[in-house]
């Protein structure tokens, strides 16, 4: 008679953060695998932020090596201040947050929430950024302990840490969180609200900081440090030199504060990042569909592009034009255009309002002018086009469809060109108008419309090649903020080439303002729309060729790897 063996079963081994760390690595060995610019980009990615890291190193750690107490608070302050603050914002405006492990991949995994939290956020400090922003950080140890033994270069040694946690921690709160909204059109433009407040901050903190640099008032950049040391984007880095000054009871409670605020942007993770895992993102109720009139092929056709030719040309128009008001990721960078657009134009020609001068003069939007005007205006249209320099990424694989149905390169790029500009041209008109009524300057409405539009037809010529040449995967997340490991230089480098591109380019504008006058005032915007519309025109033309030869390896690259 046979014994039945009774095998014991294995005990589940615990899952713990350094298993996420592990996974990570794993991913982005297999993503380089094969891809040698890939390499070569994470190299000079991992170089770029090791210089910038070591000269934030130096910067924060000259106070005290010079034995200058007074400067290292207000450097640790403002300088930890504006880390933290670059980790919210500069995500949701520029870079996007490195989601290697995208979290949406765990949804089925029998991880709890605790679990999935920490483990993301471990495997988060394995990045580029992440480890420059520990270097440069590290400088505030060195002061700390010059100035206070080893006591204060510990507690700054653990401030540090608690400073570089709320910063990944904050940064993926708020993009995840931002992410949920973004995905139901209802509250669009609720994020709009939140992310322009949240711009803004950077400017009553630049008058505040630029005003006490003027005066040379020491006294009062000292009373602001400390007021910032309190808060959590100044308390974890202050914390070291409360010891090396013998506050070590405000030391201790500026760790609570750095503490609680990485307990509560946790505990805010934890519950948007379950939200977008699940796709619990409510749509609203279901609606009863309404009858459209017309045939099937008008019905293809938004309102907007009424106007357009029932042909190829328009068909893309149509679909471009349904992508970017339904696509989160795009929605995303339609609401950075409309922020910064017009956060960037006032900060530079009303940033002197509040200052005076020794003489008594006050510097306000007197001091203003069309070169300067200009400038400002070249800025936000190369900005305004900047979105299309990976337009590609946003179809994914899906541009395989255009590829097997042989749309040829002119035709895909001027239609993209006219599907965006469709969305962005108002808000160019609104940003100059509403510029023009602040600075009770109307008679130079001309002058920014012509810088500004001749800028944006430059920029969607260069992006055009740009889109082409140096187009990139985008990872499968509902979060719109998110790229793949990597990515996040890639995406840096082609802004800076698209940016200095097109304002190199529209240069000419300011010059002939600052020369020409009055009757520049009439001439700018005939010649800014030509202009623009002329490069633009010649940049899809030039482009589409190259499009035609690169159409499979734009696919490749476009094309997520699993």
């Amino acid at each position: 008679m046979a014994v039945p063996v009774t095998v014991p079963e294995r005990p589940a081994r615990r899952v713990s953060p350094w298993h996420f760390v592990r996974l990570k690595l794993r991913v982005l060995g297999n993503n380089f695998r094969g891809q040698t610019w890939r390499v070569a980009l994470f190299v000079l990615g991992l170089l770029f932020g090791l210089w910038f890291a070591a000269v934030g190193f130096f910067l924060l750690a000259a106070p005290g090596l010079a034995g200058e107490s007074r400067y290292a608070l207000m450097i640790a302050a403002f300088g930890g201040g504006l880390l933290t603050l670059g980790w919210l914002l500069l995500p949701l405006v520029f870079f996007g947050v490195d989601e290697t492990l995208d979290p949406a991949r765990f949804a089925l995994l029998p991880l709890s929430r605790r679990t999935l939290v920490t483990g993301l956020l471990a495997a988060a400090l394995v990045s580029v950024p992440a480890l420059a922003t520990a270097i440069t950080a590290a400088g505030l140890v060195v002061t700390a302990g010059a100035l206070g033994g080893w006591a204060a270069a510990l507690v700054g040694a653990l401030g540090v840490v608690v400073g570089l946690l709320v910063c990944l921690a904050g940064a993926r709160a708020l993009t995840s969180a931002f992410a949920t909204m973004l995905r139901s059109r209802r509250v669009r433009d609720l994020a709009a609200v939140l992310l322009a407040v949240l711009a803004a901050l950077l400017g009553p903190l630049q008058l505040l900081v630029l005003a006490a640099v003027r005066q040379t008032d020491w006294d009062r950049l000292d009373g602001v440090a400390r007021v910032v040391g309190w808060t959590p984007f100044g308390a974890p880095w202050t914390a070291g030199l409360d010891v090396a000054q013998g506050r070590t009871g405000a030391a201790v409670v500026k760790l609570l504060i750095a503490l609680a605020t990485l307990g509560v942007l946790l505990f805010w993770w934890s519950r948007s990042l379950e939200t977008a895992m699940v796709g619990a993102a409510s749509s609203g109720p279901a609606r009863t569909p309404r009858a459209v009139a017309g045939s099937a092929v008008a019905q293809l056709f938004p309102r907007a592009v009424g106007w357009a030719r029932r042909d190829r040309f328009g068909a893309l128009v149509a679909r471009e034009c349904r992508y970017w008001w339904r696509d989160a990721r795009r929605r995303a960078n339609l609401i950075t255009v409309a922020v910064v657009g017009v956060f960037v134009p006032v900060m530079v020609n009303l940033g002197g309002v509040s200052f005076t001068t020794e003489g008594g003069a006050e510097l306000g939007g007197a001091d203003s002018s069309p070169a300067l005007v200009s400038l400002s205006m070249i800025f936000v249209g190369a900005l305004a086009s900047l979105t299309l320099a990976n337009q590609f990424g946003f179809d994914g694989s899906s541009y395989a469809a255009n590829v097997v149905a042989g749309v040829p390169g002119r035709v895909e790029l001027r239609a993209r060109m006219a599907a965006f500009s469709i969305y962005v041209v108002p808000m160019l008109v609104v940003i100059a108008v509403a510029l023009a009524v602040v600075l009770g300057r109307p008679e130079w409405l001309g002058v920014m419309g012509g810088a500004l539009f001749a800028a944006y037809g430059c920029g969607l010529a260069i992006n055009a090649f740009v889109s082409v040449l140096g187009a990139y995967s985008l990872p499968e997340s509902s979060n719109p903020f998110a790229l793949n490991s990597g990515a996040g230089f890639t995406k840096g480098l082609l802004t800076l080439v698209s940016m200095v591109g097109s304002a190199v380019v529209a240069v000419p504008f300011v010059v002939a303002a600052a020369l020409l006058g009055d009757v520049w005032l009439w001439l700018a915007l005939p010649v800014g729309l030509a202009y623009g519309g002329g490069a633009a025109l010649l940049g899809a033309y030039m482009a589409g060729d190259t499009l035609d030869h690169r159409q499979p390896e734009l696919l490749a690259n476009v094309t997520p790897r699993r």
